[in-house]
């Protein structure tokens, strides 16, 4: 980052132009009459008094130089450091197969409902500044993907590797809550929160939902949870090689009833999403409802500039003094 320390120095440089305006003026109208030159103008002029005009233009360039050296330069990098805790977050992602259903819009465009989840979160990530967020992904088997930390570019990033199905195909809800609170065990927090979302019932894994729920409710921490995919059969995309690609319509089931519970029992909510539009809006929800305070301290670094402006400055004053009294001189 580049800067001045000291900008208003560059106030002077509105003196060069009234500087040059009474120089061309002495020059046009001389103070006293002098006896004609005319005779010698037909001598022919040396080489070196074309250039007789540095001289003084030296002058300028030293002032503009001494000006710029005045107004500090310097080149640096500005640095933050959050001085608050903030809040552990940790994002419990469905990766069943029953999130491959394409009953989500997202920007005109059929998505699946994981890539709708996906653009969503990604829009939540940003707005959390200094919180942790954290996130583990579950299906048959539930697991860490990411620690909690606040480097928000790798979430993003890890968020857009999800793939349906990298977990199992089942749904384990009690584990990847049970995995949640492991890592918000990590970093200890005022504050500590899992945002849980599938679309399943649990029907897979070692610990129950409501199992997981006590031990967040005996820790202190917030489950929302969040109930993603329309009523109904929902269309998914089948590929064989005998009909290749082809939509076959079936229903999921959604054990609403024990994400409830589990919100109830931790202090948090449910939600139902139905469509990206409603996704946003309860991710917005949540957003406002736990807000911390971020106290940040802003500081920076930088490396001074104006010796390379001085010293260009004090060396072409000098050879303009050795010019102007040798080669240049002029005689009154």
């Amino acid at each position: 980052m580049f800067r001045f320390a000291s900008p208003y120095f560059f106030l002077l440089l509105t003196v060069i132009p009234f500087a040059l305006y009474f120089r061309f003026r002495k020059q046009m109208y001389p103070v006293m009459g002098v006896s004609s030159t005319r005779s010698l103008q037909k001598l022919p002029p040396s080489p070196l008094l074309r250039f007789h005009w540095t001289v003084p233009a030296i002058k300028y360039i030293v002032l503009c130089l001494l000006i710029i050296a005045l107004a500090r330069p310097q080149w640096g990098t500005r640095k933050m450091n959050v001085m608050t805790e903030g809040i552990n977050i940790i994002l419990a992602v469905d990766l069943s197969q029953s999130m491959a259903a394409l009953d989500f819009k997202r920007k005109g465009k059929i998505v699946n409902r994981l890539e709708a989840v996906k653009g969503v979160v990604r829009d939540f990530v940003p707005n959390r500044s200094g919180d942790r967020m954290g996130m583990v992904v579950f299906g048959t088997n539930a697991y860490t993907q990411l620690p909690l930390t606040r480097d928000y570019n790798t979430i993003v990033s890890i968020l857009d590797r999800l793939e349906i199905g990298a977990a199992g195909n089942s749904t384990a809800i009690g584990d990847a809550l049970g995995i949640s609170l492991k890592r918000i065990e990590d970093i200890e927090s005022k504050s500590n929160i899992i945002i849980l979302l599938t679309d399943g019932s649990s029907n897979a894994g070692e610990l129950s939902p409501e199992t997981a729920a006590e031990i967040a409710l005996q820790k202190k921490v917030k489950v929302y949870t969040i109930g993603v995919g329309t009523r109904g059969k929902v269309p998914f995309l089948v590929r064989d090689p005998v009909f290749r690609e082809r939509y076959i319509y079936r229903e999921t089931e959604m054990d609403e009833e024990i994400l409830r519970q589990i919100a109830d029992k931790t202090g948090g909510l449910y939600f139902r999403a139905e469509d990206t539009e409603g996704l946003e809006k309860i991710y917005e929800t949540i957003d406002h409802l736990e807000k911390t305070e971020v106290k940040v301290q802003h500081f920076a670094e930088y490396r001074e500039f104006y010796p390379w402006f001085l010293i260009p400055a004090f060396v072409l004053l000098i050879f303009q003094m050795i010019l102007a009294n040798t080669r240049f001189l002029k005689v009154p």
